[in-house]
């Protein structure tokens, strides 16, 4: 049975406006450009950029295999491959809309020129061209618009290649915009860049070069691999329906162990916070840049101060698009049914880790093992919520108490008001804005206050307490914070001296 069909072409121009509003940023657009690039085998990518106030452009050169003019009139065309299709497994691509939607989200006008055997092609979308037009067709321009033929020159040189040009910045150059917003977008593009192709990027014989204006663009390691002090998984296959995929767990090193440098350009574009989570990669180009992916035990988890050493990254199949829900602009993911609980386990594994090193400044907690660690102070839960005790059994308190004598109630006195004045919102309140655990247990103290401290306690364990020289020690390996001071405690004589 025939069906009664009428054809309804989308409108050009209100087409390509809405499909503007995608949500790109210059950053992302960008790096789908490269993503065309790096699948045309380009060894170099150089990226230009021009201030000429509201002329101002883009450009965007590699040394790629070019194109013929059936090869760019497909790339050209919106949707000019289904996504449906099958891919060559190193393909980046996948919708056969990024060169359009990428650059239309930025400019008016899009021009694509490519050499390939030495002929060049070069088609345009103009926006403007087509509003003027009235005419309800996809009307590409056949070479430079007028005006902009100096702008493609850069290719005339080359036997292979393509060229990407923007112009017409409409959603860069907004009123208001000045050069130093240009500088500034600048300096964010190469960020992003140096993240989302940092595999490609990396080493003394990268497998691409990226060029901005002449300089090269480094590669931003999210992991410091290179680092001792950086806790790194076995890497784990997982097996789907739609092929394998890998997943390797990080803990960075705590601030106290990098250099400013390194602590500096380990934050990523947008700070140690938002970078934790997982790194999802396809084809080892980065997609999704610190997400917790929508996962989480009870509820979703959040990004918190605790957690912000935590990084993990997951490499999956172009084949796995549709299961991970990769979106045009290859920047949100959404891990299938199947693989959601083992991701869970390994990540609340790596939080964990993460917690431990950033609470207790990258070093090892000493805990006797069988937990009976002597804590000077202790957390009181009661129907109207949640109170902080100092411990009096703690072996230091215990000894003052017993002591004080007539002061026993003026020192009951001066714990009390410690214990009800403890600045907990303050402390809260400095952790998040100053992105750092205040410092405990004598860190970045003198190993002679810490001394000074063993001693009076050596000293009362064994005139009052009776204990030996060795229980003594004992027990001082079994008290907060000198579990953390292991060879300062057996450096203690056996007569200790008096104070």
């Amino acid at each position: 049975m025939t069906a009664n069909t009428r054809n309804a072409p989308p409108k050009p121009t209100a087409m390509l406006e809405s499909l503007r509003g995608l949500g790109y940023s210059a950053a992302s657009a960008l790096a789908d450009i490269i993503d065309n690039s790096i699948a045309a085998q380009a060894n170099q990518v150089r990226l230009d950029f021009y201030w000429r106030g509201k002329e101002s452009y883009i450009s965007i050169l590699d040394d790629g295999n070019g194109m013929d003019g059936d090869g760019l009139y497909t790339a050209m065309r919106l949707g000019g491959r289904s996504p449906l299709e099958q891919r060559d497994p190193n393909d980046l691509g996948r919708f056969g809309l990024g060169l359009k939607t990428a650059s239309l989200s930025q400019c008016r006008r899009l021009t694509v020129a490519s050499r390939k055997n030495g002929q060049l092609s070069c088609l345009c979308w103009d926006l403007d061209y087509l509003a003027s037009t009235f005419e309800d067709a996809w009307l590409l321009l056949e070479g430079p618009s007028k005006g902009s033929e100096e702008l493609i020159r850069p290719l005339a040189g080359a036997v292979k290649g393509t060229l990407v040009l923007w112009e017409l910045l409409d959603r860069i150059t907004v009123p208001g915009f000045t050069e130093q917003d240009f500088l500034d977008l600048i300096d964010r593009v190469e960020r992003h860049l140096s993240m989302v192709f940092h595999r490609y990027l990396r080493g003394p014989r990268p497998r691409l070069n990226i060029l901005i204006n002449g300089r090269r663009v480094p590669a931003w390691d999210p992991f410091l691999l290179d680092h001792p002090a950086t806790w790194s998984s076995p890497v784990e296959v997982m097996r789907t329906s739609s092929g394998e995929i890998s997943v390797q767990c990080h803990v960075l090193p705590h601030r106290d162990r990098l250099e400013q440098a390194e602590y500096e350009a380990a934050a990523g574009p947008d700070g140690w916070t938002a970078q934790q989570g997982f790194y999802v990669y396809r084809n080892e180009r980065l997609l999704v840049a610190g997400s917790w992916l929508g996962l989480g035990q009870g509820r979703y988890w959040t990004k918190e101060e605790a957690q912000r050493l935590a990084r993990i990254r997951i490499d999956i199949p172009n084949s796995a698009d549709v299961e991970w829900n990769i979106d045009v602009r290859k920047s949100s993911a959404r891990p299938p049914v199947s693989v959601r609980n083992r991701l869970i386990r390994l990540a609340e594994d790596t939080r964990e880790r993460a917690r431990r090193v950033f609470a207790h400044r990258g070093h090892a907690v000493r805990v006797p093992t069988d937990g009976s660690l002597m804590l000077a102070w202790r957390a009181e839960h009661f129907a109207g919520g949640l109170r902080y005790r100092i411990d009096q059994d703690h072996p230091a308190v215990k000894a003052v108490l017993e002591d004080a004598g007539n002061l026993l109630p003026d020192v009951q006195t001066m714990l009390s008001i410690i214990e009800e004045t403890v600045p907990v919102q303050r402390i809260w309140l400095d952790t998040a804005e100053g992105k750092e655990v205040p410092r405990t247990g004598f860190s970045g103290g003198s190993s002679e206050k810490v001394i000074a401290v063993l001693q009076v306690m050596y000293r009362n364990l064994i005139d009052r307490k009776h204990l030996s020289s060795s229980d003594a020690r004992e027990q001082l390996l079994r008290t907060e914070p000198f579990q953390d001071y292991p060879q300062l405690v057996a450096s203690l004589p056996d007569e200790p001296q008096n104070a």
